[in-house]
């Protein structure tokens, strides 16, 4: 992925043109996932570490929001990885949160610098929230992206696509060779399959050849 600076509309600070780096492909897959987020309202982009599917969702969620296009971003994933859960953390309930969080807050530092995201998120443009958060709300006028939704049930991934409301898009993303849930449990792949044939909804598989960590990422993924 590369990025490019590009004025869009409206004014910053002074009358002054806002600018944002506009993410660009490194790969077939990465640049049909771009596709599918600017022409689709859901998108379900699956595939390995690396392959910048929570990066790109960011990044597109960020030029729709700086253009006008959405009014917020709504970035959610599930409180539970690694066989852990927040009931047994020690601290209160942003302390809990911040460990599953922290790779939101990493990658919209990356794209809006750390001090504006803190006020965005403190002006509630940016929210960012576990899973459990989400139900029973009608999400109007927003960028939402799922991450690390293989350790999702399939109940979890129906009640969050139903949240989708107005003028909205959600973007869907994780790994199912991946999941911290018990073997049958991760509803990611079925779900997949379901919508895969859905008019306006896109599913894109991404794989090792569109890795852009480290070339070890790769190398290590394809023997563990």
């Amino acid at each position: 992925m590369t990025d490019t600076n590009e004025p869009i509309a409206g004014p910053g600070k002074a009358g002054m043109p806002r600018y944002v780096r506009n993410v660009k492909a490194k790969s077939a897959n990465q640049a049909a996932l771009l596709d599918a987020i600017e022409h689709d309202n859901v998108v379900l982009a699956l595939g390995p570490a690396g392959t910048g599917k929570t990066y790109l969702a960011i990044a597109k969620a960020v030029e729709a929001l700086e253009s006008g296009k959405v009014e917020r971003i709504v970035l959610t994933r599930p409180a539970v990885e690694a066989g852990e859960t927040l009931g047994f953390l020690p601290g209160d309930l942003q302390a809990k949160l911040a460990p599953y969080l922290r790779p939101f807050y990493d990658a919209l530092g990356e794209r809006l610098g750390n001090k504006r995201v803190k006020q965005m998120i403190a002006d509630g443009v940016i929210e960012i929230a576990p899973v459990a958060y989400m139900r029973g709300r009608t999400i109007n006028n927003s960028f939402i992206v799922i991450d690390e939704a293989q350790n999702c049930t399939f109940g979890q991934i129906k009640m969050l696509l139903t949240r989708l409301g107005w003028q909205s898009t959600m973007v869907v993303a994780g790994d199912p060779d991946q999941t911290d849930l018990l073997p049958g449990l991760s509803g990611l792949s079925e779900v997949a399959g379901r919508l895969d044939a859905v008019g306006r909804i896109s599913v894109i598989r991404l794989t090792d050849s569109d890795i852009v960590r480290h070339p070890l990422v790769a190398s290590m993924l394809a023997v563990l």
